[in-house]
């Protein structure tokens, strides 16, 4: 048994995978010859080991690609800039230090009262759709939208064509993925160079028109004398942009489809609004939007039972963890919305690359689910088959048929 994300049924439910990964032991190779570990303890352990890395220039068996001649130069301009998802200490420290003193947990908080308004529109917008067509597609109509409008209006971002952009962003991440051909990487660097041209028409702006948003806050930032570089803002600013709608959007999804195929829960947190935040940390925790995470060791160091040298990628699978009968005990398999500890789960990662945007995520989920569930508490799947996204890290649907009664 490996490590096979191509495995027939995998897009639908990696989880009985995982289960029988863990069951074999704590590490295993995968077919590149990376080490992968699967269990709670040693993915927690790993994520916060010190002296590890997370720019892929250190690592010496990550997969070569070789990019086609015409875009070779374009993507090595692109590797070139690197987001704080990239960067150890003491560049990692610095930008995100940066960054945090504009996008604080109280700038996210005060964001609160605006998403209520744009639920209780999408929901009204969504009850229209259904009474026409006798369905609607929830990822189009409810879980893009809102977290899309809601970075949008954090940033101060301009108005621009929101499917344009949704699938600017939807593509770029792309790049995150393990295996790319030819044609996805042509259609990752053509949807980076327009994303690029409108952040920087964005931020120009902004440099000229400052207002009282994260964008406006960012290009101040400024600590100790010490201020984000013109290219350091414009891929930083891309990051959140991006990681700001696209996991919220698998949350929203993920989260409601889990509901949807476990009526009791569903039934549950219509009943009880004191569920509302432990239920958003228990559909993290169940299906959660990024799968699997990455340190490259930088000395030798034992993982998982395992050597791992010194410029060897370790994969942690953070779906598994979240599963570990070890960590949940036997109910680690179960929907349960009221699951003591649920929030030790390892969906926004751990250690000083913890999710940034963790605070958002959680306040958009704990407003859009339980909302879109009291409004419509006979909602049904349709006829039509949720359409997973095929993806290994960011695990989402491209597709959620309703009927929301």
């Amino acid at each position: 048994m490996t490590f096979n994300p191509f495995e027939p049924g995998f897009a639908d439910n990696p989880y009985d995978q995982y289960a029988a990964l863990r069951a074999q032991g704590r590490a295993h190779r995968t077919a590149l010859g990376m080490l992968l570990l699967s269990h709670y303890d040693d993915c927690f352990h790993l994520l916060r080991l010190a002296g590890t890395s997370v720019d892929d220039r250190n690592a010496n068996n990550v997969f070569s690609y070789q990019p086609p001649a015409d875009i070779a130069d374009r993507m090595v301009a692109r590797n070139e800039r690197r987001s704080i998802l990239g960067l150890d200490p003491p560049d990692h420290t610095r930008l995100r230090r940066l960054v945090s003193s504009a996008f604080t947990v109280r700038r996210v908080e005060q964001l609160r009262g605006r998403v209520r308004e744009l639920v209780a529109g999408l929901l009204d917008e969504l009850a229209e759709a259904d009474l026409a067509a006798g369905h609607v597609d929830l990822i189009a109509r409810y879980a893009f939208p809102l977290p899309f409008m809601v970075i949008s209006e954090l940033l101060g971002m301009p108005e621009g064509n929101r499917d344009e952009l949704r699938g600017w962003s939807h593509t770029m991440t792309l790049s995150l993925e393990p295996f790319l051909d030819d044609d996805s990487v042509h259609a990752v660097v053509d949807a980076a160079d327009n994303m690029i041209a409108h952040v920087d028409e964005a931020i120009e702006w902004k440099r000229s028109h400052p207002s009282d948003d994260l964008l406006s806050a960012m290009i101040a930032a400024e600590e100790d004398g010490d201020r984000m570089t013109a290219e350091e803002l414009q891929i930083q600013v891309i990051l959140l942009y991006l990681a700001g709608h696209e996991t919220t959007v698998n949350l929203i999804g993920n989260g409601t489809l889990a509901l949807l195929r476990h009526r009791g829960q569903y039934e549950r947190l219509v009943a009880d609004p004191s569920l509302d935040t432990p239920a958003i940390e228990e559909l993290l925790r169940y299906d959660s939007p990024v799968q699997l995470s990455r340190r490259i060791a930088m000395t030798e160091v034992e993982v998982g039972g395992e050597t791992a040298e010194p410029g060897e990628m370790v994969l942690t699978l953070l779906g598994s963890a979240n599963h570990d009968d070890a960590k949940w005990g036997p109910t680690g398999d179960d929907l349960d919305l009221g699951r003591d500890g649920a929030n030790a789960h390892l969906s926004f990662g751990s250690g000083i690359h913890h999710c940034l945007g963790a605070a958002l995520a959680r306040l958009e989920g704990a407003e859009a689910i339980p909302a879109l569930v009291r409004r419509f508490p006979d909602m049904e799947l349709a006829a039509d088959r949720p359409a997973w996204n095929g993806r290994v890290v960011l695990r989402g649907l491209d597709a959620l048929p309703v009927s929301v009664g």
